[in-house]
């Protein structure tokens, strides 16, 4: 993490194509991860995040690279006054991360024996910032409840506390 990149590997019982599907598909995204993406998922392309009812829209909140079953990649959302009100953000730590550079995430699926490697490097984070710190504790879970919901049909419990404390 000192060099601003935070890179985590799973591997899934399941096909490529059910990974990807996983990640863009708006009924599975808000089982494990509370969100819905609305875009058209075409590089360039602007997305809508709507967490828990805290929505945030940018033009700079796009995707990057869209591979089907193959690789995904956007930039990281806009933390808005509406996104940190829906999830028990403060509106100081939510000014902070404001002033984080925007980072970027990109999904690596891989067919491997049988199952599939999914690889995620988010990157672009200030070493010395929040934001790295934030996200290397969530991305563990956010991952661990999708391989859970693709294999079995239903995603880990949400954590007693909010994922975005800080």
């Amino acid at each position: 993490m000192k060099n601003g990149t935070i890179t985590y590997t799973t591997y899934i019982n399941t096909t490529p194509e059910h990974v990807w599907q996983g990640l863009t598909d708006p009924e599975l995204t808000v089982q494990y991860w509370g969100m819905r993406f609305e875009t058209d998922w075409k590089p360039g392309s602007e997305m809508l995040w709507d967490e828990r009812g805290g929505r945030s829209a940018d033009p700079e909140q796009v995707v990057l690279d869209s591979t089907p079953h193959r690789r995904l990649a956007y930039t990281w959302h806009t933390f808005t006054p509406e996104w940190a009100k829906a999830l028990g953000v403060s509106e100081n730590l939510r000014a902070e991360l404001a002033t984080e550079p925007r980072t970027q995430v990109a999904f690596d699926i891989e067919p491997t024996g049988g199952m599939t490697r999914l690889t995620v490097v988010h990157d672009g984070f200030d070493p010395d910032g929040v934001m790295i710190g934030m996200c290397s504790g969530t991305w563990p879970l956010l991952l661990s409840s999708l391989k859970t919901l693709l294999e079995t049909g239903t995603p880990l419990p949400e954590p007693d506390a909010p994922v975005h404390e800080g």
